[in-house]
Order: C-alpha cells, then sequence, then structure tokens
C-alpha cells in the first residue's frame, strides 16, 4: 500500500466516523481499526485528531463542488436566471447529491456545532459562495441597497435552502407522502424559493432608495 492509499484510506474512514459521531466522540483508534491501518498512521500522515478533522472537511467540502460545480454562465445571462441556477446549485448539494451523503452530513455537523474548522471551511468554501450571491443581488437590487441588507436577503436565500436539509425529516412528518412525492423534488424547491425570492427582491427593488435598507429590516 503506497502512502497516498494510506492517507485516502484514513481520510475516507475518518469523514465517515466524523460525519456519524463528531469531533469529540470519534476516537484515532476507531479510525484507524475502520481503515485498516497502523494506530499511528494518522500522528504520521496527519499529525494529530485535530487536523485530521480538519482536512476531513476540507475534502468534504472540495468533493461537494466538484460533483455540483456553480455554473459558468454566458456574458448575457440574466441576474433572474443567474439566481435561479445558485438556488438550484445551492439545493443540490445540500439535498440532491446521494454520491457524498457522509460529505454532506460531515459539513452540517460542522455548520451546526462548529469547530476549528469551521473558519477554513468558510474562507475557502462558503464566503466565495456567498460573494457571487451578493453580486447577483446587486444586479437586482438598487445601487443605494446598504450592504447589511443585501447580506441579510442572501442569508435569507440561503436559509430556505438550509431548512429542507436541517428539517427535512419535520417536512417529511408534515407533508403527505403523496404530495412530497410529486412537489418536493429538488428542482421543484429550487423552483419555488427562485420564484419567492424574486418576487421579495422585486418589492424591496420597488421601493425608494432611502427605503431599501429600512424595508429589508422590516419583513
Amino acid at each position: 500500500m503506497t502512502t497516498d492509499d494510506t492517507r485516502a484510506r484514513i481520510l475516507n474512514a475518518a469523514g465517515l466516523i466524523f460525519a456519524d459521531r463528531g469531533f469529540q466522540a470519534a476516537t484515532v483508534r476507531d479510525i484507524c481499526q475502520k481503515a485498516d491501518v497502523n494506530l499511528a498512521s494518522v500522528n504520521y500522515h496527519f499529525g494529530d485528531k485535530q487536523q485530521l478533522y480538519i482536512q476531513a472537511v476540507r475534502n468534504a467540502h472540495q468533493l461537494l463542488a466538484g460533483q455540483v460545480p456553480m455554473p459558468d454562465w454566458p456574458a448575457d445571462a440574466t441576474a433572474e436566471s443567474k439566481l435561479q441556477d445558485f438556488i438550484r446549485t445551492l439545493i443540490t448539494r445540500m439535498i440532491g447529491s446521494q454520491t457524498a451523503p457522509w460529505q454532506t452530513r460531515l459539513m452540517m455537523r460542522e455548520i451546526l456545532s462548529p469547530t476549528s474548522a469551521c473558519k477554513e471551511m468558510v474562507e475557502d468554501y462558503f464566503r466565495p459562495h456567498f460573494e457571487l450571491l451578493l453580486r447577483i443581488l446587486s444586479e437586482l437590487l438598487p445601487a443605494e441597497t446598504p450592504d447589511s441588507a443585501r447580506q441579510q436577503i442572501g442569508f435569507s436565500i440561503v436559509g430556505q435552502c438550509l431548512f429542507y436539509r436541517v428539517a427535512g425529516e419535520v417536512v417529511g412528518m408534515l407533508v403527505d407522502d403523496k404530495d412530497r412525492s410529486a412537489d418536493y423534488s429538488v428542482d421543484q424547491l429550487a423552483e419555488h424559493i427562485g420564484r419567492f425570492s424574486l418576487a421579495a427582491l422585486s418589492e424591496i427593488a420597488g421601493s425608494t432608495p432611502n427605503d431599501v435598507g429600512q424595508h429589508v429590516h422590516q419583513e
């Protein structure tokens, strides 16, 4: 077994165990047993458990981003279409990726119970995407829109997508199975969130420039 093979096996085993148990409950011994490697392998390849966790989180978001990349829009793409595509990509990563289930669980665990890995994930993964969303919103909102208002609108859009990931089981209890099967696919949810968000943005954009920030805070 090569060094790269050993490292990959440790990362895959660690990611799965961290996703299921969290950082504190996971043990290096269990990770090494699952990876079928020597107990000293974690320290040799990663330094310690914390560095292994950070690398597992990094690998998780890199894999998801690679599997469901953001669209490469043509120069004449409308802001409305870009927002719809952004939402579809985001919700697909959250609930529509069947090929990386533990990676999604690990990232969601890190979002809900942040560790030292969260800051790196924010800088490497979330911030670039959030800044892209803010640029799209800038095309849809008056130029005078305060930064705080744009940010809050962005968080509201992300929050709609995140709801179906965090509260998916509750949605299943509230919505009839037949209706959920017919009306709650990834594409249908993306379309709904997109239309809902664009309607709200149209209302906000119709406000006078001085009222935009105040209007958002009153929503």
